[in-house]
């Protein structure tokens, strides 16, 4: 026996319990109460990771990552985006124009975000083209006053390609109220679908429409678009930009139009972990009771290794190694299976899905028709280091307890 005393003692109580099979039997379910928090607390994390991830392809495809635009209408885009480009975050630029109106059909009508797109760039910053569902980008020519509607626009007018809508703008007149609506028809060349709000909210025009539906010059835009390599650097890179360019430019960027959104999602995630800790939590402090029930069934046993020499100090050291034990063999199970469970997780649904024949996340109702999960190491670890401190602490009170244990004391447990 080359271990030291205490871990040797230590272990062998966690294994042996041929006294007290109640106490076995609360060392296991205290083991497996910890090891199932730990797995749900991975897969649920690693679910809120790829909502989050999925969210941000989504809606972060789709609307700018940071644009420059002009005070005034900007008669030439591409000194803009030269500049631009010359920022190492940046990867593309191209023109745009947006304006904010109301879509009119047969009585109904609904807010909209129109922007103005040019169809052979609009994919080196969107992944709008990569959802058309229906009718195609390029029919958006300039002078047709064609438009690409969302799924969620055309089901709630029931369009298709082919119909023709209204455009309801406001314009500044010197009427008495001082502004009249301006009025265009539009007919539907596409529709796109990428699962989100933005569905029922953004239609694309052509850039050179809406300039005339602005009553700009032809060939006027209003900025450049830009697509970042890194979207959090946009607030720093985009002022930047303007920074260089002078005066007759401003910056904005997705953090003032979706930064509360994913803000918002954050405060989600780190709430809904610091619940699921608690489970860890009551499952590490049952150890507490398992290990005073294990101090009262072991009295005479402490007293004895007492009167041999064992010191206050090695006792302790019993008790903290076996609720150490326990404590380290669950959060590694529960690690482990954690791990399997999140990578497979999607499987498993779609598997679900298919012996039961019912739809869990139907594309009707949700956004996404799946369960997206993205493990992340760094969530892995410290769920595991929660766990393997919360059991440590639980075990020192007990521990405490066994070594105030005098020798003297053998008489009471005999």
């Amino acid at each position: 026996m080359f271990r030291p005393l205490s871990i040797f003692i230590g272990t062998r109580y966690t294994r042996a319990k041929r006294r007290n099979h109640f106490i076995s039997f609360i060392s296991m379910t205290s083991m497996i109460g910890l090891a199932l928090g730990v797995l749900a607390m991975i897969v649920v994390l690693s679910v809120m990771n790829g909502f989050q991830k999925e969210m941000s392809s989504r809606i972060l495809g789709m609307v700018p990552h940071a644009v420059i635009s002009g005070v005034a209408p900007l008669d030439d885009w591409k000194p803009a985006a030269e500049a631009a480009l010359k920022n190492p975050e940046v990867t593309a630029a191209v023109p745009f124009t947006e304006m904010d109106g109301m879509l009119s059909y047969k009585g109904a009508m609904q807010p909209i975000q129109i922007s103005g797109v040019d169809p052979a760039l609009e994919s080196q910053v969107s992944i709008v083209t990569q959802h058309i569902v229906q009718g195609r980008m390029q029919d958006l020519k300039p002078g047709d006053f064609g438009v690409v509607i969302g799924e969620i626009t055309a089901r709630r007018f029931r369009l298709n390609v082919g119909d023709k809508l209204t455009l309801i703008v406001p314009e500044i007149s010197s009427a008495p109220g001082g502004i009249t609506p301006r009025l265009q028809r539009l007919t539907v060349v596409g529709v796109f679908k990428v699962g989100a709000e933005l569905d029922g909210s953004m239609a694309l025009v052509n850039v050179a429409d809406a300039a005339a539906i602005k009553h700009w010059q032809p060939g006027q835009v209003q900025g450049v678009r830009l697509a970042l390599k890194d979207l959090y650097a946009a607030p720093q890179v985009s002022t930047a930009i303007v920074a260089g360019l002078g005066a007759g430019y401003k910056a904005d960027d997705w953090t003032h139009t979706q930064g509360s959104l994913f803000s918002a999602m954050k405060m989600e995630k780190t709430m809904i972990g610091l619940l699921l800790l608690m489970i860890v939590a009551v499952a590490a402090f049952n150890i507490i009771a398992t290990l005073i029930m294990v101090v009262n069934d072991k009295g005479a046993d402490i007293a004895i290794l007492r009167t041999l020499g064992a010191t206050p100090g090695q006792i302790m050291t019993i008790f903290v190694v076996q609720g150490t034990v326990i404590g380290v063999v669950g959060t590694v199970i529960g690690g482990v299976l954690g791990v399997i469970a999140a990578i497979n997780v999607s499987a498993m649904v779609g598997w679900i899905e298919r012996v039961t024949g019912q739809h869990i996340f139907t594309s009707d109702v949700y956004f996404i028709s799946n369960l997206p999960s993205q493990l992340q190491g760094s969530d892995v670890a410290l769920i595991c280091s929660a766990g393997f401190v919360l059991s440590f602490l639980a075990t020192i009170y007990p521990a405490w307890r066994a070594a105030q244990i005098q020798p003297a004391h053998a008489l009471r447990y005999e």
